[in-house]
């Protein structure tokens, strides 16, 4: 019997009071088993725009992909809609889950949406439109936000680059209970494992990534460069709570893939993800909660800059730039209010260029060497200590130091976003489809 390749993706199947999408993904593997099927590729965690206000959590849509015989294919979406009924509890307002399925290939205008998702607001219309356009086989429920980040995950192959995360999940019935992760084995866990494993210590406070501190079903999540490196290091996390399921995801987290495009500031729109450039123009000031604050001009327009507190001592980098600097700010556009304009909250800065910064001082005595002052206007320098004057002599015009250093400056690995390509990934591409899966790659 042939079999047929296909291609689900879902979103918004969680909740604060302990859903998760990743963790429905987890059952829908292992419901699939049922019908035999074979896997093309891992489960895909995909993260979308992470400046988006109603996303959830972490705002990471799924993809599964695989071959199943021709006459299931029919039979997937009424399981899986059954099986959301059972897993989502309550009617909690922000929780709107989309499913759609793919048997044939996946139309541009859902790789075009799929890329728009990564860095601006899609419109939910937009998505409804495309599904009835194609005819796309579907489910949803409340406002069909799902849909989109279900869509996105479906188009986005990760054929540039992409990462690994193992995902441990605790039973549900024990999400009211603290996670217990020992600390101190996953700091030994990533000396041990080195630069194949990333973002799961942070190095500035030593203080442990990988655990969440919600209600949700995740006990800890570790990110790494290849599905056998995560995997490994799992098994190196001890835990409070038992493990009741595990799975391994390829992402797009750490890849960098919403930081893409270049916009000036005239272009900006609320919660736009871009990195703009531009010259600093004000001398950057700590304001009240301890958010740095500056401003950048392009040819036209200027738009002030903010370092947060969470950002730690990434805010004394930006508090050592100059006006005349010249930078890309890498950053989420924050909307205006009635207490500030349209701002940058920044995720990331490039100095490319620094400004000369220089200073004027009097001139030093050819007699004694020590500094002179002025003689008065139109009458030179005069030293008081030796009396030499000199009306020929000029102020002296000194270049400083600079105490910053050009190149890409990143908030401590606690302040970062989940596809914010760390410092230790820079260089580093995973390009193109896994050949093969390892043998074991989720629990059940």
């Amino acid at each position: 019997m042939s079999k047929k390749l296909v291609q689900i993706g879902m979103d918004d199947i969680d909740n604060p009071d302990g859903r998760c999408t990743t963790h429905f993904a987890s059952i829908i593997v292992e419901r699939l088993k049922e019908w035999t099927v074979e896997w093309v590729d891992y489960p895909n965690l995909i993260r979308l725009n992470p400046n988006i206000p109603y996303r959830t959590r972490g705002n990471g849509a799924v993809a599964l992909r695989f071959l199943i015989d021709h006459y299931d294919v029919d039979s997937i979406i009424p399981t899986v809609e059954g099986l959301i009924h059972d897993y989502v509890e309550g009617e909690y307002p922000n929780t709107n889950p989309g499913v759609v399925l793919f048997d044939d290939e996946v139309p541009k205008q859902v790789q075009s949406l799929s890329r728009l998702a990564l860095w601006r607001v899609v419109p939910i219309e937009l998505a409804r439109r495309i599904i009835r356009t194609n005819n796309i086989p579907h489910y949803t429920s409340g406002n069909g936000r799902g849909l989109i980040g279900a869509l996105s995950a479906v188009a986005n192959t990760l054929h540039e680059d992409h990462t690994y995360e193992y995902i441990a999940y605790r039973a549900l019935e024990d999400c009211e209970d603290k996670r217990g992760v020992d600390t101190v084995s996953v700091q030994s866990m990533d000396k041990t494992m080195g630069n194949r494993v990333f973002s799961n210590v942070d190095i500035s406070t030593n203080r442990i990534m990988i655990e969440p501190h919600g209600k949700d079903p995740v006990l800890f999540g570790v990110r790494g460069e290849a599905a056998e490196y995560v995997i490994e290091a799992a098994n190196l996390v001890k835990s409070k709570q038992d493990r009741d399921r595990w799975m391994v995801f390829r992402s797009n987290q750490g890849t960098g893939e919403h930081l893409k495009h270049r916009v000036e500031i005239r272009n900006l729109r609320p919660y736009m993800t871009a990195i703009v450039a531009g010259r600093v123009e004000s001398k950057p000031r700590m304001i009240e909660g301890g958010h740095s604050i500056f401003t950048i001009k392009d040819d036209k327009d200027k738009i002030d800059c903010a370092a947060y507190e969470p950002s730690g001592e990434f805010r004394n980098i930006v508090m050592k730039l100059k006006v005349g600097d010249l930078v890309n700010v890498h950053a989420g556009v924050r909307p205006a209010s009635r207490r500030h304009s349209l701002t940058l909250n920044l995720e990331g800065l490039e100095v490319v260029e620094l400004a000369n910064i220089s200073e004027v001082s009097n001139p030093i005595c050819a007699q004694c060497g020590k500094r002179m002052k002025s003689a008065g206007r139109g009458k030179g320098y005069k030293c008081t200590k030796c009396g030499h004057r000199d009306k020929d002599v000029r102020k002296i015009e000194t270049s400083l130091v600079r105490d910053l250093l050009t190149g890409l400056h990143l908030p401590p690995a606690k302040a970062q976003r989940h596809l914010t390509r760390p410092l230790a990934r820079i260089g580093k591409v995973n390009g193109g489809m896994p050949s093969s899966l390892v043998s074991k790659w989720h629990s059940h």
